[in-house]
């Protein structure tokens, strides 16, 4: 499928005055207040990935269970509310240990709409060379991917933070390294990869693999993006898929387990090389570890 295709599937409704698309694979666009966001679920990335799993499903009060058993015993767990928010996910070994990977809300906080979830920070005060806080793949090796991949926050953390902050709130991700894929880019108005394409992710799947056998409760954000050309509902739901199709590469051919990888599309908003035009460099997805800010590490 390609994104004309996809047009003409989407449907869209009005709650007061907020504006709602929805998009087949249980995506949602929401435009309200002069902000835009994708939402997505990834319990069906988790299904693909598993598919030799039991899974099953359970209704827990107001909270959707989804309980995904690999055949080596472990369970992947994630809880939903009753509108598809992610509440958190977890993953449980075969000896009894517990690990929780993601946790989408803050305890006697009382829970914010997605598009209200911006956390208002300065940008971050970068004191390492900037080829260390801007990895990009086709110039680094194993060891600066790995680096990048287990290096704490450039700056230190007040508290931690939701995954939905993490998603919306720009100056909170720039604390976190980036690695820059560059490797690995689409052609236009598409969200697939070629095998040479997929050949490119090798040194990036390693790095993380490593670091996961490290920290097995690392997690890492995978952001989508696209260039300037084209609708920004066109280029919000492009720079998902996107985002969605480097994550299940990763687990189905190089072993990244699906779980501790998360996805978020940007659209055109974080331009890499600053034209209106079609741009390949553009089309492109970036990486960033992200567990300090959801555990509320400290540098």
């Amino acid at each position: 499928m390609r994104i004309e295709e996809l047009r003409s599937l989407r449907r869209e409704r009005r709650e007061g005055d907020r504006l709602i698309i929805e998009e087949p694979g249980d995506r949602r666009i929401i435009r309200e207040g002069g902000r835009t966001v994708i939402i997505h679920d990834e319990t069906d990335r988790l299904r693909r990935t598993y598919r030799d799993a039991e899974i099953r499903s359970e209704r827990r009060g107001a909270e959707d269970v989804m309980i995904v058993r690999r055949p080596n015993g472990v369970e992947i767990v994630t809880v939903r509310d009753a509108e598809g928010h992610l509440l958190r996910r977890v993953r449980r070994e075969p000896g009894g240990r517990e690990i929780v990977l993601i946790e989408n809300e803050i305890r006697g906080r009382p829970r914010r709409e997605v598009v209200e979830e911006v956390v208002e920070l300065p940008p971050p005060r970068v004191a390492i060379p900037r080829e260390k806080y801007i990895v990009e793949v086709d110039r680094a090796t194993e060891e600066d991917l790995y680096e990048a991949f287990t290096a704490p926050p450039v700056e230190r953390l007040e508290r931690r933070y939701t995954l939905d902050e993490v998603r919306q709130s720009p100056n909170l991700r720039e604390r976190a390294r980036r690695v820059d894929v560059d490797t690995v880019t689409f052609d236009f108005g598409s969200w697939r990869l070629s095998e040479d394409q997929i050949g490119a992710l090798t040194g990036v799947a390693q790095a993380m693999r490593r670091a996961i056998e490290q920290n097995p409760g690392e997690v890492f954000l995978i952001e989508g993006h696209t260039d300037a050309v084209g609708s920004d509902i066109d280029n919000l739901t492009l720079s998902d898929r996107r985002a969605e199709t480097v994550a299940q590469v990763l687990a189905d051919r190089f072993g990244v387990p699906a779980e501790n990888l998360t996805t978020q599309g940007y659209g055109e908003q974080y331009l890499k090389v600053n034209t209106q035009g079609p741009s390949r460099e553009n089309r492109r997805v970036t990486i960033r570890r992200i567990t300090p800010l959801l555990k509320g590490a400290e540098r």
